[in-house]
């Protein structure tokens, strides 16, 4: 592990969660990075079921039906050995071509990465994957976050399938779907009369209290490498495609990665945004694609704490009163902000605002051009890519990815504001025909 702020470098376990040159709460932390060796995994056997497969007689957890798919399939770029992972299929989300969506914009290789798909509904599962991976193994009994629902959700369905206790602090202002995925679960659910960094600061100090495995997003460095998987899968999903031509005609990356040009991110904590990153630039580094990708960080207006910071050209981000109906990315003082301002800075990308009415608009055509239902932070992206092409920030023949983060089931209501009422009718063909303009 190695601290982003001071470079301070520690063995494997010998530190759980931040560097101690900046140990306290807020988005100044002393977040560490895992770094692993490159050399080795580059010299893995590389054979026609990719860089990862075959490598070993027995490369994946044989109790999982999943393994060949899931992010188990990543194994010598994660933290936590394979068999520790819980027995649900993370991962090896679809990538939609959406021409539809694509023609709409001027672009001719568009792809939405729907990881709505995940067992709980978002791509927190990740995350919280690896998460229970780790509590397993440094011997926690107990696991606990603090989220606006995604990532307790996802937590609580991970240690419910590995049989993990699990405590999930939320805001009581969280969404009663997410709120009921937990109970459901059998997690320990303890609603914060307060914000989400309110729930954030009082899950870290219960860990420290009562010897929990702690997950929150932005503190656990762990968090990171589960959700790079997704930039492994997009990039091998590309390269599957067979279909993505390159603006300048030639051949190139490794056969089983193609990166794309640009991708679309939604914004809050900025853990997700550090972990794209992080992927594809572990792929470019392990000499399998040419290129890292623009990555470009969307934040809605009204919760902007991480683009501040970068327009302003700052190393932390000052707290903002977040008050965005896209309540997965509603955060005060994002905790990820350093790995979130990396991505968009060392990829060339940028952050872009998009308001909440955008935010909610953009939820249709995602779904009735691209049968993607996401909520609104899921839609986040999507918005932030329209705003990109009016504009016109890019080339019509990019290969550009937007990450769908959850599923429209996570926030029907939201959805509802949009899309409108369903028409009563009485039950008689003449009212058909007569709503239907037959």
């Amino acid at each position: 592990m190695q601290c982003l702020r001071c470079g301070r470098t520690f063995s494997p376990g010998s530190v759980d969660y931040v560097c101690p040159c900046r140990p306290n709460l807020g988005s100044d932390l002393g977040h560490l990075d895992a770094v692993y060796d490159y050399d080795a995994i580059v010299a893995m056997r590389n054979d026609r079921a990719g860089p990862f497969q075959g490598s070993r007689a027995k490369p994946l957890s044989s109790r999982s039906s999943y393994a060949g798919r899931t992010i188990e399939r990543w194994w010598p770029l994660l933290p936590v050995r394979p068999d520790s992972l819980p027995p649900l299929p993370v991962g090896d989300t679809p990538l939609l071509r959406a021409d539809r969506l694509a023609e709409t914009l001027g672009l001719q290789n568009l792809f939405l990465k729907d990881d709505g798909r995940n067992p709980s509904g978002s791509f927190k599962d990740r995350a919280s994957a690896v998460a229970v991976a780790r509590a397993r193994e440094t011997g926690r009994e107990v696991v606990a976050t603090a989220s606006t629902g995604n990532a307790a959700a996802a937590l609580a369905a991970m240690s419910a399938a590995a049989a993990h206790s699990s405590v999930i602090f939320v805001p009581r202002s969280a969404p009663q779907a997410k709120i009921a995925q937990l109970l459901v679960y059998g997690s320990r659910v303890l609603a914060v009369d307060g914000t989400y960094d309110d729930a954030f600061d009082l899950c870290v100090r219960a860990c420290g209290e009562f010897g929990w495995y702690n997950r929150n997003t932005g503190y656990n460095p762990y968090m990171t490498e589960g959700k790079k998987t997704v930039s492994f899968e997009i990039a091998a999903q590309l390269a599957e495609a067979g279909d993505i031509a390159r603006p300048d005609g030639k051949p190139g990356d490794h056969p089983f990665f193609i990166a794309p040009d640009s991708v679309f991110v939604s914004v809050g904590d900025g853990s997700i945004i550090g972990g794209v990153y992080k992927g594809f630039w572990e792929l470019h580094t392990l000499g399998w694609t040419e290129r890292v990708p623009r990555i470009f960080g969307i934040q809605s207006t009204a919760s902007a704490a991480i683009h501040n910071a970068w327009r302003d050209g700052l190393e932390a981000p000052q707290p903002v009163v977040a008050e965005t109906a896209a309540d997965s990315i509603s955060v005060n003082a994002p905790r990820d902000a350093t790995k979130a301002l990396r991505a968009v800075r060392e990829s060339d990308g940028a952050y872009l605002l998009v308001d909440d009415e955008a935010i909610l608009q953009a939820i249709l055509p995602l779904a009735r051009l691209g049968g993607v239902f996401a909520e609104p932070a899921g839609a986040t992206a999507f918005a932030g890519l329209q705003l990109a092409q009016s504009r016109g920030v890019l080339e019509p023949e990019e290969t550009v990815v937007v990450i769908s983060t959850g599923s429209g089931l996570k926030d029907v209501p939201a959805a509802m504001r949009i899309a409108g009422e369903p028409t009563v009718i009485p039950p008689t063909l003449d009212a058909v025909a007569e709503k239907m303009k037959f």
